[in-house]
């Protein structure tokens, strides 16, 4: 039932100022979780009746985005009745939680979070509470890292990326592996996390293997940024799988050489290379794209040249897949999201800190996503290449 206007309009009338409306609806929270308590308590007793009945209030404080609501909470004379919405032991509303969740998934530390719901809540929280709320995902992690996965992925991006861990009291550096693929539906789906000492055949040959025990049967192109000992793990594993040096790894370290102020120039030229109609035009783009940069930024056309075999194989395919492999924004919002939330990280306490904080980035950016443009397209282009491994029954 929707509240009547005007008994809001009355109701607002004598509050101006944005505080004095945040305590109104402070009351009224007060109000409806206490009239939800008295209700729940009246039914309860109306069932257990003789033997139980009315014993007093209890003050409990509830913290949530408003800050902390002051509630009185009805007992019974018996103890075994575990109110909701607000259980027996609960101080907090499950959105405050959330919250601490996607502020530490956005790479804020314990310590600025604590800041920021002071400021913006005036809401004391102290940092063993925020690694509490944090420290409940790691169930989640390990269910989430064990799931069964889809059978095919026509497309899987792997990425590497370095952080800094707290190891045996001293710091040392340690790999962290994230692998996403597409699904037959054109989702972009995070497969999993891992983190090792060292990067070698070794690493990828079980992180492949996990993927084929959880149910990955093929993949038909992976996408890489020149790991070390990757193309032998990978021919072990899924020996037909195609292996491509994935061009937003590419585009974007090229673009680390570039002022701000010439990077969109740059990016449309190196655009002009990878979308070449065939390999001899690409091989012309890139002479043209020296000519005209090499005299500022000499390391970009020398950075292309050492990875040219990694760049060859996409041009076997029709240009619906190299679309997909070049230029999709949930791949390039998903590394940017990880490695901006590690970033501001000195170094991790250990490998769960790594995981929580990952696994949070991930999730929250998941949310935003939606099907990867121009799919459809790069779907029957799949279907002719690999027919004999496309599913028969389609999707």
């Amino acid at each position: 039932m929707s509240a009547d206007k005007e008994l809001i309009d009355r109701l607002l009338a004598e509050f101006e100022s944005p505080e004095e409306i945040v305590g109104l609806m402070k009351q009224l929270t007060r109000a409806i979780v206490e009239r939800a308590l008295r209700a729940e308590l009246t039914t309860y007793l109306y069932y257990d009746k003789p033997d139980n009945t009315r014993k007093g209030r209890r003050s409990k404080g509830l913290k949530g985005g408003l800050g902390t609501v002051e509630t009185e909470r009805p007992r019974g004379r018996k103890a075994n009745l575990e109110p909701n919405p607000v259980f027996k032991e609960e101080t907090r509303f499950a959105g405050f939680d959330n919250r601490i969740l996607s502020l530490f998934g956005h790479g804020l530390s314990e310590r600025e979070i604590q800041g920021h719901l002071e400021e913006m809540d005036q809401e004391e929280v102290s940092p063993t509470l925020i690694s509490n709320v944090t420290d409940a995902v790691i169930e989640q992690i390990k269910a989430w890292r064990s799931r069964p996965l889809d059978a095919l992925y026509p497309v899987v991006y792997l990425d590497v990326m370095n952080v800094k861990m707290h190891e045996q009291g001293r710091v040392g550096s340690r790999i962290v592996c994230m692998a996403a693929g597409i699904t037959l539906g054109g989702k972009m789906e995070v497969l999993g996390l891992w983190t090792s000492a060292n990067e070698g055949a070794e690493l990828w040959l079980e992180v492949l293997t996990e993927l084929q025990n959880r149910g990955v049967k093929d993949i038909f192109i992976a996408c890489v940024d020149d790991l070390n000992g990757f193309p032998r793990a990978i021919e072990t594993v899924y020996p037909k799988t195609s292996v491509q040096l994935c061009i937003v790894h590419l585009v974007r370290a090229s673009l680390n050489y570039v002022s701000w102020k010439e990077r969109r120039l740059v990016a449309q030229d190196l655009k002009l290379i990878y979308r070449a109609a065939s390999l001899e035009e690409a091989e012309g783009r890139l002479a043209d794209f020296a000519r005209q940069w090499d005299k500022r930024y000499p390391s970009i056309s020398a950075l292309w040249r050492r990875n040219w075999l990694g760049v060859i194989p996409l041009f076997q395919f029709p240009p619906e897949i190299r679309k997909i492999i070049c230029t999709t924004n949930a791949i390039e919002s998903l590394n940017q999201r990880l490695r901006n939330a590690i970033k501001t990280r000195v170094a991790f306490l250990s490998e769960d800190a790594v995981l929580k904080v990952m696994y949070l980035a991930s999730r929250n950016l998941a949310k935003k996503w939606t099907a990867v443009h121009g799919w459809k397209y790069a779907l029957n282009s799949f279907s002719i290449l690999w027919e004999a491994r496309f599913p028969q029954n389609g999707l």
